[in-house]
């Protein structure tokens, strides 16, 4: 059955996809399935026959795309790209809502958002927090920022792509929480790595070692959460009790996981990185804090 049959009535049904990596497929399966009709456009044009294939529309340029839809969602390498797609075709965007869901810098988000009001388009920035598979599914979650009645007029069509979650009017926040979660996420699979390397040095094949490792990943959260009710509000209040583990006891231990790795003949850039922190703390006199007062050194001394 084509996917367009169970299109919904409402005229602002339709939607645009421009961008047809892993991600924007995905996007795009996901409103099909939901009975929107998609209009796709990619540069390399093979990229949407299977989705045309689906029932989506292919679009013969960028500005056939936007026209084709009041909602256009961007789901690009960068915000340069945007720019170079559309910036020959901006008459098209007078009317338009323009969702960037790609990664870049808050900063250059705030100009894109100002881009396209010159252009008569309105703009929200989004940051999807799942891998492709999983858009569309109960796990999914995506964070926007921008003008909140234009978000809440789109609301219907973008909880399609996961549980949405606005954050406010400045364009930068969807970004800076994206680019946030996923400091935690990079590091984490950096230290993942790390980890099983060390392992591997013992003859622990990463077969065994990464089931054992994702499983302290897991408790990590509780472990966070345990003894407050709403984790980061002492952060907030500059307390750092060190009633349970102290900077100086956490920057023991980062300490032997250097001299470890050295005499492993690993990379030291990750466990030294982590130390750094630690001792930065023990040098402002912050030893006896909770492991949290390396946040000082993080957000800079200055």
């Amino acid at each position: 059955m084509n996917a367009h049959q169970n299109a919904p009535t409402s005229k602002d049904s339709s939607v645009t996809v421009i961008g047809l990596g892993p991600m924007g497929q995905a996007m795009t399966r996901t409103l099909l399935a939901a009975g929107h009709p998609v209009t796709v456009w990619n540069r390399t044009a093979s990229r949407a026959d299977g989705l045309v294939a689906d029932g989506a529309a292919r679009a013969a340029t960028p500005g056939d795309a936007v026209a084709a839809s009041g909602l256009v969602l961007l789901s690009l390498t960068d915000y340069r790209a945007m720019y170079d797609i559309l910036g020959d075709t901006t008459a098209s965007l007078v009317g338009r809502t323009l969702v960037n869901l790609s990664s870049d810098t808050p900063d250059r988000t705030r100009a894109a958002r100002a881009w396209a009001a010159e252009h008569g388009a309105a703009f929200l920035a989004g940051g999807v927090m799942v891998p492709a598979p999983m858009v569309g599914t109960p796990a999914s979650r995506v964070f926007y920022s921008g003008d909140a009645p234009v978000f809440e007029r789109h609301r219907e069509v973008l909880a399609r792509l996961g549980a949405p979650r606005y954050l406010g009017a400045d364009p930068g926040l969807a970004q800076l929480m994206y680019q946030a979660q996923l400091a935690v996420f990079l590091t984490t699979l950096s230290g993942l790595m790390h980890a099983t390397a060390m392992l591997g040095t013992a003859g622990t094949p990463a077969k065994d070692a990464l089931p054992e490792l994702l499983s302290f990943t897991d408790s990590i959260g509780a472990m966070l959460r345990a003894g407050e009710e709403h984790p980061g509000t002492a952060l907030d209040a500059g307390e750092h009790p060190g009633d349970l583990s102290t900077v100086t006891m956490m920057g023991a231990t980062s300490d032997h996981i250097v001299e470890t790795s050295t005499s492993l003949g690993l990379d030291l850039a990750l466990p030294r990185a982590v130390q750094a922190h630690y001792r930065r703390a023990i040098e402002d006199g912050h030893g006896g804090d909770n492991w949290t007062r390396i946040i000082d050194s993080i957000r800079g001394r200055g």
